[in-house]
């Protein structure tokens, strides 16, 4: 079985609405099946990327707090 495509997208530095937009635009032009790795800093992104992705149909598979931000891992249906 072959392992899903990762799709890194490091927002970090950048303020909201960039972090969601740029998820936004990785998870457009991904496969179905991809893990797409958020890494942002932004304190906003932890409530704004949650929310963007239910509305969109995508799925947190992790969140996890890291000494230069926090990173999520979400998978595209």
């Amino acid at each position: 079985m072959t392992q899903p495509l990762e799709i890194v997208i490091d927002a970090r530095g950048h303020q909201c609405p960039v972090p969601t937009l740029r998820l936004r635009r990785a998870a457009e032009d991904a496969p179905v099946g991809a893990i797409l790795i958020l890494y942002a800093d932004d304190p906003m992104a932890r409530i704004d990327v949650p929310h963007f992705v239910t509305q969109v149909g995508l799925e947190i598979l992790s969140r996890e707090n890291m000494a230069s931000g926090f990173c999520f891992r979400i998978r595209k249906y």
